[in-house]
């Protein structure tokens, strides 16, 4: 049994990091949250501190990690399980460029092919096992592209998903999956440095 044999699944992408805030590709590039993303990574902690999880599996890229950190302060049984293999797509040469120049369809120089990611997502996925025993719905921190890719594996349509939004699957009992629209938690006030941080 793999991830995907729970009948729910909670996706989060990270808070914002700078390179998000500044529209450019962040990738395999490992920055850390702005003080904005730190305040959406707690508000949103807050705000589902009662939603069921079982397991807080995590991008092993330091904005995910700090992002989950937030859910673990909120629960104190919650431990993080780093999941490498569900990693933001390496973009390469485009890294730290504007958005505007990626082609997903294409393979940058020394970054990864569409089909090399897509696999990677899915190996992923199949090789996190499932309990043994039935448990609450796992919470997945990661990235855009990886929640892109896990929609695409389920035949899901995509609707990119903001900084710190959560997005939930279910799979209903003939094996059809169904998920929400990406939705965001309640923010505290936020300050006009921090929204241009």
């Amino acid at each position: 049994m793999s991830l995907l044999d729970h009948p729910v699944i909670h996706l989060l992408r990270h808070s914002q990091t700078a390179l998000n805030a500044a529209e450019l590709v962040c990738g395999a590039t490992d920055v850390p949250l702005t003080s904005l993303g730190r305040r959406q990574a707690d508000d949103a902690a807050r705000a589902w501190r009662d939603l069921p999880i079982g397991r807080l599996i995590v991008s092993p890229l330091l904005r995910a990690r700090q992002t989950a950190d937030a859910f673990v302060r909120q629960r104190s049984g919650l431990r993080v399980e780093v999941a490498p293999l569900l990693a933001e797509r390496d973009w390469g040469a485009w890294e730290g460029q504007p958005r505007a120049v990626v082609v997903r369809d294409a393979t940058p120089d020394g970054g990864e092919s569409p089909q090399a990611f897509r696999d990677r997502i899915r190996a992923g996925l199949i090789t996190i096992a499932a309990p043994a025993v039935p448990e609450d719905p796992p919470l997945i921190v990661a990235h855009s592209g990886t929640v892109r890719e896990i929609m695409a594996l389920l035949d899901l349509p995509f609707h990119r998903p903001g900084n710190c939004e959560l997005l939930t699957l279910s799979r209903d009992n003939r094996g059809n999956w169904s998920a929400t629209l990406p939705r965001r938690a309640p923010v505290t006030h936020v300050s006009y440095s921090e929204r241009t941080a």
